[in-house]
């Protein structure tokens, strides 16, 4: 992909919106097949993968749970739609696999959970807090291409609707293949979408309402 994410030593450029995604790796646990493993943008790029990166702040902590398991809710339906849904932490992957077979909330879990220890993927999604040593609560989408086409970053104290990311996905995958047009406000799958042009200039009420 022409780059990489830098260790966390070195200066750190921020992933942009709308932009290819550099190359990163990170060890991971996976509750699926109950083994540790890897896992890498490029690979699934390969594989022609959708990826949700879905960082939280800590393992063994109190909305994190409640978040992941929200998560594992819909993951059948995100997995079913080509997407590769990642959690990841600055824990390591040894913790991922005790917190997961300790914590009740955590029992339908199947997503990889990644560690970033060095929090060097952290850093390079914006969501590392250095006075901590903990991510925020970070979500984006990444597309086929590589492209980031979504971001949505928590603070510490506010856990995230995994109904919202179903439809950011629902919304995302539609506009790959129909680049020409737009989604609006609370769209959902087979609502009607907007195609910008001149003639819809201050007529798009109409054009929502035909």
């Amino acid at each position: 992909m022409g780059c990489d994410v830098k260790p966390h030593h070195e200066p750190v450029e921020h992933v942009k919106i709308g932009k290819k995604v550099c190359d990163f790796a990170m060890e991971t646990y996976d509750p699926k097949e109950g083994s540790f493993g890897t896992v890498s943008l490029k690979e699934l790029n390969k594989a022609g993968k959708w990826v949700v990166l879905f960082f939280y702040p800590a393992d063994f902590t109190f909305v994190c749970p409640t978040e992941l398991a929200d998560l594992a809710d819909k993951y059948a339906t995100l997995e079913q739609m080509g997407c590769e849904v990642i959690a990841v932490s600055t824990d390591t992957k040894f913790s991922h696999l005790a917190w997961r077979n300790s914590e009740k909330l955590l029992e339908k879990v199947k997503y990889i959970m990644a560690a970033d220890p060095n929090g060097a993927v952290s850093r390079y999604f914006g969501v590392y807090d250095c006075h901590t040593g903990l991510d925020l609560r970070g979500t984006f989408i990444i597309n086929p291409e590589g492209v980031l086409v979504s971001s949505e970053i928590n603070f510490f104290n506010v856990g995230r609707n995994s109904d919202e990311l179903l439809r950011k996905m629902e919304a995302n995958i539609y506009l790959l293949d129909h680049p020409a047009e737009a989604c609006p406000a609370k769209w959902t799958k087979g609502e009607k979408t907007l195609t910008p042009s001149e003639k819809l200039v201050g007529k798009v009420y109409e054009s929502l309402n035909e």
